[in-house]
């Protein structure tokens, strides 16, 4: 059955001057929408109770499942304000797409595509004065976060017959905010960000716990954040921190490693399929951090980047790690965001702000 949402309004949303005040410069994760989408599931009613409710903290017994044996998982997603005051989303059945995987590696229930979509719209629809405007190509926008949780109480490790869904809703300024910045990766040896037959695919709130001290590890070394290799050879690269990694080549090539143990980005897709638009051959496969090396070395991989939701394109101007019991350093190209890197991320947000035509029937107007 599809998932009915009812509609509660907020008895006293936020005063239009003060959300203005919020818009203004809100940051990122900082405030949340007058709103919320919350559904219950058990094993006897499926889905029920499912509402466009106000903003309220949850109420969860000690012993919930989520709080003990970690089973949750969530999404990220953008809702984006064109110049003629419309809202749109970005490939939200994507996102939905991926929901339903992450809810089936953590067993727990899984939500329609079409309902995941309705919940997120409805929310958007229910909060659009919360919508930034994006005047002068700022890169401002409504980040959506929905999310799954077991709340049965119970302490038996097996999959909980409860579980809430949500959806939570954050105006977010542009990621940089001082213009595009390079950042540089700490190849970690230590640690792995996922591994086969792992979590690694599934948008998992444990698998970015797990990163912390990796990205700790990065920052005691001088970097930005972590090049992670994989769990078995730690030899191939996987990811860069959270985001989806890159490389682009002298004989035009836009390379990334091939799914299996990470994570499948909607960013990470649109850019694949916008690659040839640019000139770019897209390949998906292996990638040795030994290559890498070698063709920073000797020229022949020009670009790096990582690519995920929040900042669309972090260009990568440099790489350290240690080999032999002895650090080294290599840098990217000239050191500064590649021409194609930035020609690539211009392309994606202007598509998702509706400055050039959605030839691919990627955005979903919902305002």
């Amino acid at each position: 059955m599809p998932l009915d949402l009812d509609l509660r309004p907020a008895p006293e949303p936020l005063a239009d001057a003060e959300r203005a005040a919020i818009l203004a410069d809100p940051g990122f994760g900082r405030y949340f929408t007058d709103h919320m989408v919350t559904a219950a599931w058990n094993t006897d009613d499926g889905w029920h109770d499912a509402a466009v409710r106000p903003l309220e903290p949850f109420t969860l017994h000690p012993a919930a499942a989520v709080l003990h044996y970690g089973q949750e998982i969530f999404e990220g997603l953008k809702a984006y304000r064109h110049a003629d005051g419309s809202v749109w989303l970005f490939r939200p059945d994507r996102n939905a797409a991926r929901f339903a995987h992450s809810a089936q590696r953590l067993a727990l229930p899984v939500l329609r595509e079409e309902d995941f979509v309705a919940a997120v719209e409805a929310l958007v629809r229910a909060d659009a004065g919360w919508v930034p405007d994006a005047p002068d190509g700022q890169e401002t926008s409504l980040y959506l976060r929905p999310f799954m949780v077991a709340t049965e109480a119970f302490l038996g490790v097996r999959p909980a017959n409860e579980a809430t869904f949500g959806v939570l809703a954050s105006p977010a300024g542009p990621y940089f905010s001082g213009g595009v910045q390079g950042v540089n990766l700490w190849v970690t040896d230590r640690y792995v960000r996922a591994s086969r037959g792992g979590t690694g695919d599934a948008k998992t709130g444990g698998n970015y716990a797990a990163s912390l001290a990796a990205q700790a590890e990065a920052r005691d070394r001088g970097c930005d954040q972590v090049l992670y290799l994989d769990g078995e050879e730690h030899a191939w690269l996987e990811e860069a921190g959270t985001m989806n990694v890159f490389l682009v080549t002298t004989d035009g090539e836009l390379l990334t490693p091939a799914l299996g143990s990470i994570l499948e980005g909607v960013t990470r897709d649109s850019l694949l399929d916008l690659a040839p638009d640019l000139g770019l051959t897209p390949v998906e496969r292996r990638i040795g951090l030994a290559e890498l090396r070698e063709r920073l070395a000797d020229g022949s991989v020009v670009e790096v980047f990582a690519a995920g939701t929040a900042a669309v394109i972090t260009p990568v101007v440099g790489i350290r790690g240690e080999a032999d019991g002895a650090v080294y350093e290599q840098q990217v190209g000239d050191g500064t965001p590649g021409a194609t890197s930035l020609a690539l991320r211009s392309a994606l947000l202007d598509l998702q702000y509706g400055r050039t035509p959605d030839a691919r029937g990627w955005l979903r107007r919902v305002v």
